[in-house]
């Protein structure tokens, strides 16, 4: 007799969390629409275990809009790490069959932009089952309620370039002591070339293997699409320029 009202407590409480998860995180993903992101889930891990391990919590990181970084860095990172984002939906499914083969013979990934901009806004780095189900539904929202060119500058504003260093414009600053918009399409294929480990490597002090993959990533950089499409930023200068005027 008793069981019945504590089964009904049970499923309204879980009703209200649900309801509480869906409205709070479509509530975050559209004020980051318009929002500068200056602290990510990442970057607090991070000074955690700086503090852990005795050092002082630190990190790098100024937010800069996207016309303020190089055109070379996103065509780098689509290069790099993603050629069909443009394309796509959030999902290459091409790259996706892809890691599946070749999963049974050696480990390869096949997260997108989009998907590791999700996880770099609104998730935990260490990979499981949990964080890749949160991972599709975050990515799902950004690629809903974002457009592309915001994705690409969130992802170059969040993601990690170095021990303690987050986005174009802290890379520029701490590893070539210029500003993101001053980035070289060299040094901009370099960074790019880090970011499978960017701790581990040092796009200030690149290693044969880094080289190498810079020369690919500058090869890559001729062959894809370029970001943003040529006539969506003659679009928005000629917007620019009306409003301009108008005033």
């Amino acid at each position: 007799m008793h069981r019945q009202p504590l089964i009904k407590k049970l499923l309204r409480y879980t009703r209200n969390l649900l309801i509480f998860f869906f409205a709070s995180t479509l509530l975050t993903v559209i004020i980051y629409r318009f929002m500068p992101v200056y602290i990510t889930p990442l970057m607090v891990i991070r000074s955690v275990q700086q503090i852990f391990s005795g050092d002082k919590p630190t990190w790098k990181h100024t937010w800069v809009s996207f016309d303020k970084i190089s055109p070379s860095m996103p065509m780098a990172v689509i290069a790099s790490e993603d050629n069909r984002f443009a394309e796509h939906n959030g999902f290459d499914f091409i790259e996706i069959k892809k890691a599946v083969k070749e999963n049974e013979t050696r480990k390869r990934g096949a997260s997108t932009i989009s998907q590791q901009t999700a996880k770099n806004v609104f998730l935990w780095p260490q990979s499981s089952w949990v964080r890749k189900g949160l991972e599709v539904y975050f990515t799902f929202l950004i690629e809903t309620f974002w457009s592309k060119e915001r994705i690409m500058e969130v992802y170059l504003n969040s993601i990690e370039m170095g021990n303690s260093i987050y986005g174009a414009q802290a890379a520029a600053e701490n590893k070539f002591g210029t500003t993101a918009a001053k980035l070289t399409r060299s040094q901009c294929a370099l960074i790019a070339a880090t970011l499978p480990n960017p701790i581990r490597f040092d796009s200030a002090n690149p290693s044969p293997y880094i080289l190498k993959r810079q020369k690919q990533i500058l090869r890559l950089m001729n062959l894809v699409p370029k970001f943003p499409p040529e006539e969506k930023t003659t679009e928005k200068k000629e917007s620019k320029s009306r409003k301009k005027k108008k005033r």
